[in-house]
């Protein structure tokens, strides 16, 4: 079966699925669901039945939705169009990086499997998208970043920035103004305190985030 064959609404749980158990290893249940798609919790229960009775998930109610050999390998032909998709705006059409994931999110569903291996080929077969989330091979296999949570790390260290979630467009744009990459170097100092920020240095420049936004991005050591 191909992932075209799949109604797009079964085409986002199965990416979302795949997703949220990408950089987390907490269960994912219904509720964590429709708090992702943005879905009622009995139109996602609906779903994931649905789901199971295509043999694409295993799920005990109540329970964690875990994908079956067969919904993984769907998922990571979703991950693989709406990625490369992203990749292919910014490099090819010059969107900036936080304008692209509502329009992947449109335009997954309609290109065919035929143009996602076009495209990947035309880009030359990139390994990780704008943010830094691994771009699954034709193949299904994916090669995950050794990166930490920003907030994990010591202070006095410098690390490289290797993944930033695209969840939040304004976050991305925010950083971005304050020349914060995949790639950027930044050095984390001691924080202030009773602030609650997390106290960095960009270019020796200072930068003060605080928990939601640090917890947003992913680093490796230097």
């Amino acid at each position: 079966m191909s992932v075209s064959e799949l109604s797009a609404s079964a085409q986002n749980y199965l990416k979302a699925i795949w997703t949220l158990s990408e950089w987390s290893e907490a269960p994912v249940t219904t509720t964590v669901l429709a708090e992702r798609t943005g879905l009622r919790a009995s139109s996602v229960s609906d779903g994931v039945r649905r789901l199971a009775e295509q043999g694409l998930v295993d799920h005990v109610r109540y329970g964690a939705v875990e994908l079956t050999a067969e919904g993984r390998r769907l998922a990571l032909a979703m991950v693989r169009r709406h990625r490369l998709i992203e990749a292919f705006l910014v490099e090819s059409l010059h969107y900036s990086w936080d304008e692209v994931h509502d329009e992947a999110e449109t335009l997954e569903h309609a290109v065919s499997d035929l143009m996602v291996d076009r495209i990947d080929a035309v880009l030359g077969f990139p390994r990780r998208d704008p943010h830094g989330d691994p771009i699954p091979s034709a193949d299904g296999t994916v090669e995950l970043p050794t990166a930490v949570v920003l907030t994990t790390v010591e202070p006095g260290s410098r690390v490289r920035v290797e993944r930033i979630s695209d969840t939040d467009p304004g976050l991305l744009q925010f950083l971005a103004d304050r020349g914060v990459r995949i790639g950027t170097v930044v050095e984390v100092r001691e924080p202030t305190p009773y602030a609650g920020t997390l106290e960095l240095a960009v270019d020796r420049t200072p930068l003060s985030l605080g928990a939601a936004a640090a917890e947003s991005i992913w680093v490796s050591g230097m």
